[in-house]
């Protein structure tokens, strides 16, 4: 279990609690903004335009994620309001984007901290598992499958996916997935592979 982690490296239990939430406070707010953007004022209404993790994930999911090292989020939206046609679409995808862009930024203080001045103020292995975790929560998220950013993203371009809406072969997919030995540690090397190509 992953709170065992807390009493064999505590540091790297809290490192890793912290990037989650910050990573999934920003994920949130990128819908949220992307939603006001689109004409839909229900994140600003339902006080969902905040800093608080809380408001974001909820103290159940926080909890999940000091026991399970896993966590979620939710941004209230109303499709309806969307102003554009692929409103959905940009709303959806901003949660994803904006974890790269924090993975892009993480990776700019790596380089940073290569300097002999700025190493001083820069924890590289800190830096580094913050880039690693976004590029995964990245490539997570654009998984085609219901609950996913990734199904309403890409449920437009591919209609067929919409079946998956109507009955739960989305989220037993899912959780196959969470199942099979490797997976996450396949999701991890494919962002090591994007990391070093940043850096």
């Amino acid at each position: 279990m992953f709170l065992n982690i807390l009493i064999r490296n505590p540091g790297f239990f809290f490192a890793y609690i912290a990037i989650i939430i910050v990573s999934i406070t920003v994920h949130e707010l990128a819908h949220g903004f992307a939603a006001i953007y689109e004409g839909d004022d229900t994140p600003r209404v339902t006080g969902h335009i905040t800093l608080n993790p809380v408001i974001h994930m909820g103290w159940h999911s926080i909890i999940f994620l000091c026991i399970a090292g896993m966590a979620w989020g939710q941004m209230p939206v109303n499709p309806s309001k969307f102003r554009s046609k692929y409103g959905d679409v940009i709303v959806s995808a901003a949660g994803p984007l904006s974890n790269l862009a924090l993975a892009f930024l993480f990776v700019l203080f790596i380089k940073l901290s290569l300097t002999p001045f700025a190493s001083f103020f820069f924890n590289e292995d800190f830096l580094y598992m913050a880039a690693r975790i976004n590029v995964t929560l990245f490539l997570f998220n654009l998984l085609p499958l219901p609950p996913l950013d990734g199904y309403s993203v890409f449920k437009e371009f591919f209609p067929e996916l919409r079946q998956l809406e109507y009955n739960q072969m989305g989220l037993f997919i899912l959780m196959v997935l969470f199942l099979i030995p490797g997976f996450s540690q396949f999701l991890g090397t494919i962002a090591d592979y994007i990391i070093s190509a940043m850096i």
